[in-house]
């Protein structure tokens, strides 16, 4: 009987609906692929979740999902990689289309991954993950646009859906660049924590302008960055000032946008699209190497949970919920 050598969590689907469980798995049943990884961290992303319970993201069954990781090259048919190189592996359907980073094993392409910056822990790769990528690649959006802490002019800049993993990281980084920060969140409960991880002011959502009938209100915000989308997007909008620029990704309250075209003619906004599934090698690893550089470690400390594979079905349902806060980093081998 072969060994079976390496533990993975598995989405299946039966008769009853999808089913997550840890199994142990043959080196020859993980899909081929250019470089083989022996991960040891990966993390627990709204993506993940949806796809743990079922939620119709995957592509294919069986399925490991965990749409980044960390870890070891351990074989590679690539000149770019050899084995003992330590590398992320990030986007590019990974956990979605083909299987992902909540394993022992990972396989990729040599083009999904990048090395791990110098000064940077494994663990502190799957503390960023895409979330922290996202969030650098939005704060990069926005200085391509002239954002700076002069040109914010004493303005703050707002980040929405704060208390998420992209949402903490932004309003770490920014706090970290000299920039005054409004952090909005749908739960109050968390002010102490943005605080700390350097939010001027937290507001709740409902103290944006949703449902306003006016298509601008006061010049509130240098800049933003909204992983929400929907009428969470519209209000900040209104309120943006002008020739600022709002980065946007995610769009977990929906994709629809409400509004009209008065905030980008009468005050020159922009609207700024970020995406990191694709996003070109070379910004993806400037990305990294700032994060290495510029994200506070305290601040990553803070936002950072770390659990095992057999913890992921029972986050995934509080992801869902909105019950879950930071980062969650799994540690593949616990």
């Amino acid at each position: 009987m072969p060994d079976l050598g390496y533990r993975a969590l598995v989405v299946d689907r039966g008769g009853s609906g999808a089913s997550a469980e840890v199994r142990r798995l043959r080196a020859d049943e993980f899909p081929a692929n250019e470089v083989t990884v022996a991960v040891a961290y990966s993390d627990l992303n709204y993506k993940d979740a949806l796809a743990v319970s079922g939620g119709g993201i995957l592509r294919e069954y069986p399925m490991v999902p965990g749409i980044d990781f960390a870890g070891e090259v351990i074989a590679s048919e690539s000149p770019e990689w050899k084995p003992g190189d330590l590398v992320i592996g990030t986007g590019w359907g990974i956990g979605e289309r083909t299987w992902g980073g909540l394993s022992e094993l990972a396989r990729a392409k040599a083009e999904w991954l990048v090395p791990v910056p110098e000064g940077m822990t494994l663990q502190q790769a799957m503390a960023i993950g895409t979330a922290g990528l996202t969030a650098m690649l939005c704060m990069m959006a926005l200085e391509d646009q002239g954002l700076s802490p002069e040109s914010a002019n004493g303005r703050e800049v707002v980040v929405t859906g704060a208390g998420g993993g992209v949402g903490g990281v932004a309003v770490a980084l920014l706090g970290r660049f000299g920039y005054n920060v409004t952090a909005v969140t749908g739960r109050l409960a968390l002010e102490d924590y943005l605080k700390d991880l350097g939010a001027t002011t937290v507001i709740s959502r409902d103290q944006l302008p949703i449902g306003s009938k006016r298509p601008l209100e006061s010049q509130r915000w240098a800049a933003g960055i909204d992983v929400v989308g929907g009428e969470v997007l519209a209000a900040v909008l209104r309120q943006v000032a002008y020739y600022g620029s709002v980065a946007i990704c995610g769009l977990a309250g929906g994709s629809t946008l409400t509004t009209s075209l008065v905030p980008f003619i009468l005050r020159g906004i922009k609207l700024v699209g970020v995406e990191s599934v694709v996003c070109p090698v070379d910004r993806r690893r400037a990305a990294w190497r700032r994060l290495a550089r510029e994200l506070p470690p305290e601040s990553l400390d803070r936002m950072t949970e770390v659990v095992s594979l057999a913890d992921v079905p029972r986050l995934a349902a509080e992801i869902l919920q909105g019950r879950s806060r930071g980062r969650i980093v799994v540690d593949v081998h616990q």
